[in-house]
């Protein structure tokens, strides 16, 4: 399934109930961008409950902290708006274990990714919200 931004590879995933209400749209399933970084709403049926995000970088964690650093991840290109949700995800993320800001760093420094948004800079701004 290409992306519709960039035409590259996408993981869909199945959106756990808990954190649909974190999302613009309530989606059941969604899919991350392996280049861009995008998450759209996709056909449950596509979606998967143990997505392989190694597909985006080998820094990308996986299970339960991958699926909400996925959703954070598609909300960065609008911080402003959704300065709360993105906590929430991030929070979660570092209870798994992981350290959102290192993915973050990772993912910056990975040629293969090209997000739509400057990535270094939301990382900055992803700091100064899980440490306000």
């Amino acid at each position: 399934m290409a992306c519709p931004e960039c035409g590259s590879e996408r993981v869909p995933f199945r959106v756990p109930p808990d954190r649909r209400e974190l999302l613009p749209e309530a989606s059941e399933a969604v899919a991350l961008c392996t280049r861009c970084l995008s998450v759209a709403p996709t056909d449950a049926a596509s979606a998967t409950d143990a997505p392989d995000f190694s597909a985006v970088g080998d820094a990308f964690p996986d299970g339960d902290a991958g699926v909400s650093m996925a959703l954070a991840v598609g909300l960065l290109d609008s911080l402003a708006l959704y300065r709360a949700e993105l906590s929430a995800l991030l929070e979660r993320v570092e209870r798994r274990g992981v350290d959102p800001l290192l993915v973050l760093d990772r993912l910056a420094a990975d040629p293969s990714v090209d997000p739509r948004f400057d990535l270094d800079g939301r990382r900055t701004q992803v700091e100064q919200l899980l440490y306000e």
